[in-house]
Formats: structure tokens, C-alpha cells, sequence
């Protein structure tokens, strides 16, 4: 999910609680008021998408996309601004290495 940091505030952070409680949210963080760089294959780099577009972002695991597209109906009353809903590919292979390195701990 993404947001615009323009509408981010004491509000959304009341969200974040709610995710947290509800055992889905993974990270988030707002992004800086810079355009992002875009760096191509053979390491050309150009200008991306200017700030405004994206304000920050929200990560949860959600086992459906209805489930994900409710938690960003929340974010949206709670930050004043619309969310983009996408969904992330699934890395069986980084799970299992990231299974085996807790289990370190």
C-alpha cells in the first residue's frame, strides 16, 4: 500500500496500532521529498517519480486481497488520501532461509 505523506499524521499512526494488534502489519515508513532514481540493467540511472506521487508505503500479510483492500479503506479515513493496493510475489526459497535464521536466534 502507498500513501501520500500529506495526509500522514497522529491518525495514521492509530492505524498502524491496529495492525500491529490485529498480528498483519509486517513494516512501513514515509519516503523522503525527493525523486526517486530509476537504475536500468546496464546501470543508466534517471529520474523517477516525483514526491508527491508516493508519500510512503505500508507492508502486511493479509491472506487475501479483499482482507488488504480493507485495511486500506482504514489508512485511507486515517491519512486523508487514497491507497494503491498491490500485491507482493511470494520468495518460498527467502523463506525458508529467513525460517532458518530465526530459529538461530
Amino acid at each position: 500500500m502507498t500513501w501520500k505523506a500529506a495526509g500522514a499524521g497522529r491518525r495514521d499512526k492509530g492505524v498502524v496500532g491496529w495492525r500491529v494488534n490485529a498480528g498483519v502489519w509486517i513494516f512501513g515508513a514515509g519516503m523522503e521529498h525527493q525523486r526517486a532514481s530509476v537504475v536500468a540493467t546496464d546501470g543508466t540511472v534517471t529520474d523517477g517519480a516525483y514526491p508527491e506521487a508516493v508519500g510512503g508505503f505500508a507492508i502486511v500479510d493479509v491472506p487475501t486481497r479483499e482482507e488488504a483492500l480493507q485495511w486500506a479503506a482504514k489508512f485511507a479515513v486515517a491519512c486523508r488520501c487514497a491507497q494503491e493496493v498491490r500485491e507482493l510475489q511470494p520468495d518460498p526459497e527467502q523463506d525458508a532461509m529467513l525460517r532458518q535464521a530465526d530459529r538461530r536466534w
